[in-house]
């Protein structure tokens, strides 16, 4: 058997092969995990696993941090802007926030209510040439029917009342004065007025009406005895025929004595400094409760004139009621 001569390629170009016929081994090989060592992830996943027990408690804290800085970045943001007002109008909502305020009532006030349906006006009526003393009272009971043609009042004065019967309390130069007497209710009711009882020397008197309201509340009496100089006091009538007003100041002083313009000696007043003018007369001095603790009897003028000055005076209601035969507590 002869040798065999070897074949060559005449491109020049190497076979696929190479020598053996197989194909060539790629440069770059694929290692396993232990020898190519830890991805990025495993080294991140050690580093945290050193790293996170040791500083657990700063990192809760700073992530707690974190979580409130984001709520209140996110409730800043999403707030609604809340316009700002200049001092002008900062000044006019204060002054509308005054105004509309409930405000208490005073103690005037609460007296002032709790005595008004007790109060009357009494209007005085009588002709020209009416005799101006005690003799009036027996021409009355004849000449009074032809008085009732009298339309305007002579004189207007105050009363107040103070039992279940109708009884008015006020003064006698307010109720014997005149001729013919019209008493107004502070419901509107009117009628005529009649004098049932009298102390002309302490100017007190007692009158009645036919009619009377159907739901007339007497007054409630108090005794003077427990009043002091400061305690606070309302006056309330129609002074110089306006009303019912109201008026109030305190007992300036107790037991007091004054001689008024007819020569009478008025003794244990109560001197008050609420304002008291004509018209007043006979009406009701009250506590500060709204209980009838007087009768405004007189005011004290220096200059004469029949006008207040700062000083009243009041019959103790326990003298008033007692003059005229009446229970006053």
């Amino acid at each position: 058997m002869s040798k065999r001569r070897p074949l060559y390629s005449r491109s020049g170009k190497p076979r696929a092969g190479g020598r053996s016929g197989f194909a060539a081994l790629p440069t770059t090989s694929i290692l396993p995990d232990e020898i190519q060592g830890p991805t990025l992830r495993q080294r991140l996943g050690a580093w945290w696993s050193r790293f996170y027990p040791k500083h657990q408690g700063k990192l809760l804290i700073g992530a707690s941090a974190l979580a409130a800085l984001g709520i209140v970045g996110i409730y800043d943001i999403t707030r609604p802007v809340i316009p700002r007002i200049s001092e002008a109008e900062f000044t006019a909502a204060v002054n509308t926030v005054v105004d509309n305020r409930q405000r208490p009532p005073s103690l005037a006030s609460i007296a002032y209510a709790r005595v008004l349906p007790s109060v009357v006006r009494v209007a005085g009526y009588s002709p020209e040439g009416w005799p101006a003393s005690n003799d009036r009272w027996a021409a009355r009971q004849w000449l009074l029917p032809w008085f009732d043609a009298i339309d305007q009042p002579e004189t207007i004065g105050t009363g107040v009342v103070i039992d279940d019967k109708g009884n008015i309390l006020t003064n006698w130069h307010v109720a014997g004065s005149q001729a013919k007497l019209r008493v107004t209710y502070m419901d509107g009711t009117e009628s005529n007025g009649i004098v049932v009882g009298a102390q002309p020397e302490k100017d007190l008197a007692v009158i009645r009406t036919p009619t009377i309201p159907d739901d007339l509340q007497p007054a409630t009496m108090a005794a003077s005895t427990t009043l002091n100089p400061g305690d606070e006091v309302v006056a309330v009538g129609f002074p110089f025929g306006i009303g019912p007003s109201a008026s109030d100041g305190v007992v300036s002083g107790l037991h007091r004595a004054f001689v008024d313009e007819h020569k009478r000696q008025l003794t244990d007043l109560i001197q008050f400094d609420a304002a008291a003018n004509p018209g007043n007369s006979g009406g009701p001095l009250v506590d500060a409760d709204g209980e009838v603790v007087g009768i405004v009897t007189a005011i004290l003028n220096p200059t004469g004139a029949r006008t207040f000055a700062g000083i009243g005076f009041a019959m103790p209601i326990e003298s008033a009621a007692n003059a005229v035969g009446e229970n006053p507590l």
